[in-house]
C-alpha cells in the first residue's frame, strides 16, 4: 500500500546515482554533533542579539549589558556558552573582558540566516 499524500512518492523506486552521490557527501557523527551544537547555540534569541551587537565590533561585558538591557552576569553566562562553541572570542585587558566574533564564518552564518528570513518576507529591522 502506498501513501497518496501530495508530498510523497506514489511509487517506490531508488535512484542509485542520487543515493551514491548523497552517501559520498555524508558527514561523520563527530562533524554532525559539532554542527548540531553550533546550531543549537545559535537557536537562542539572546545569543543572537549578542552576535548582532558584536557585528559592530569588539565590546566589553558592561557595554554589551548596556546595549542589550541585561544584567552583566546574564550576559557573561551567554558569552561563556558562545565562547565554548568558538562563536565569540575573549580578549582580556587588565580587569576588562572584551568579546568579539570569533571569525568571518560566524558573520557569514548570521548574515545568511538574515538573508534567508528577509527573502521569505520577514523584515529584519
Amino acid at each position: 500500500m502506498y501513501d497518496t499524500d501530495d508530498d510523497s512518492c506514489e511509487v517506490y523506486c531508488i535512484h542509485s546515482e542520487l543515493v551514491k552521490r548523497a552517501k559520498a557527501r555524508a558527514l561523520t557523527h563527530k562533524a554532525l554533533n559539532r554542527l548540531s551544537e553550533i546550531f543549537k547555540t545559535l537557536g537562542d534569541p539572546t545569543r543572537l542579539r549578542i552576535i548582532n551587537t558584536l557585528l559592530s565590533g569588539e565590546m566589553c561585558v558592561c557595554d554589551l549589558s548596556a546595549v542589550l538591557g541585561m544584567d552583566s552576569s546574564a550576559v557573561s553566562h551567554q558569552l561563556r556558552l558562545l565562547k565554548d562553541r568558538r562563536i565569540v572570542k575573549l580578549r582580556k585587558d587588565g580587569k576588562i573582558a572584551y568579546y568579539s566574533l570569533d571569525d568571518d564564518h560566524v558573520i557569514a552564518l548570521f548574515s545568511e540566516g538574515l538573508k534567508h528570513i528577509n527573502d521569505n518576507g520577514v523584515s529584519v529591522k
